[in-house]
């Protein structure tokens, strides 16, 4: 029996499937903007709803954050030994420990918490639980009482996710800095000094604002797009083409993007 070839083998159906291709995304936008509005809303934040918000992020967080921060520090001596012998045996040790920071706290540990997050959330992300139907969305705009679900069941969970990101990346990173004094200086206070200027030479203000900016928009990155897939395949259940986790690309190509121009902006 023959074969089909796929649709998009057919040139007339690319214009239809880069509407489609906007049209997600658009929505994937609609959606982050009006969870960001209700956010931020005095209404939203009630005693039941700022209690769920704590449940999630305590689900989200403070559940995982040791084991996490273990795991993180355990690869970090890893990565950090292997910096600080090779440095030496090219006589570059003076530029090891800050070769350290910038490659482990400023790149790495952001985007594996954000990794992190996401996978956890994909894997306990259910969104019937959410208690959300095809219609709690419309294309134009939404109604009460769909506003009313997002407020009670969308919006902590979004905002727990990209808490836990943000949470993840600084507890880690400050442990990383320890760890890193250690294995340098030792456990001698002599090193403070020049620890002090090589880690405050790394964290201009400019690149400290950067890092935070970077790792929020990772957060968000990371509480919107799985979310706003998932609700998408609802709406429109014929969209399911893949085995892929939904959202599990595009959410990829986010991470990428944000992690690109931050380095772009850093060092080019």
């Amino acid at each position: 029996m023959p074969r089909s070839l796929p649709s998009t083998a057919h040139p007339e159906l690319w214009f239809a499937h880069a509407k489609r291709y906007l049209r997600s995304w658009w929505y994937m936008i609609h959606l982050g903007a009006i969870a960001i509005v209700l956010a931020f809303s005095p209404s939203t934040w009630q005693r039941e709803r700022f209690h769920a918000t704590a449940r999630h992020i305590h689900a989200s967080t403070w559940q995982v954050l040791p084991w996490f921060t273990l795991a993180a520090c355990l690869v970090s001596l890893v990565i950090i030994r292997i910096v600080l012998v090779t440095a030496k045996s090219y006589g570059l040790s003076g530029f090891a420990l800050e070769m350290v920071v910038r490659v482990l706290v400023l790149e790495l540990i952001p985007l594996c918490a954000a990794l992190f997050v996401a996978l956890r959330a994909s894997m306990a992300f259910d969104a019937s639980a959410l208690g959300l139907a095809r219609r709690a969305l419309p294309a134009r705009g939404a109604s009460d009482d769909a506003l009313r679900r997002m407020r009670s069941d969308l919006v902590p969970q979004l905002f727990a996710n990209a808490v836990a990101v943000l949470t993840l990346a600084l507890v880690t990173s400050i442990v990383v800095l320890l760890l890193a004094y250690l294995n340098v200086y030792g456990v001698s206070p002599w090193g403070l000094g020049d620890y002090t200027r090589t880690v405050g030479r790394v964290f201009a203000p400019t690149v400290t604002a950067g890092f935070v900016l970077k790792t929020v928009l990772f957060g968000l990155a990371v509480a919107l797009i799985p979310t706003a897939a998932i609700l998408e395949l609802q709406r429109y259940p014929r969209r399911l083409v893949s085995t892929v986790q939904p959202g599990a690309l595009r959410l990829l190509f986010v991470l990428i993007v944000i992690e690109a121009a931050s380095l772009a902006l850093k060092y080019i």
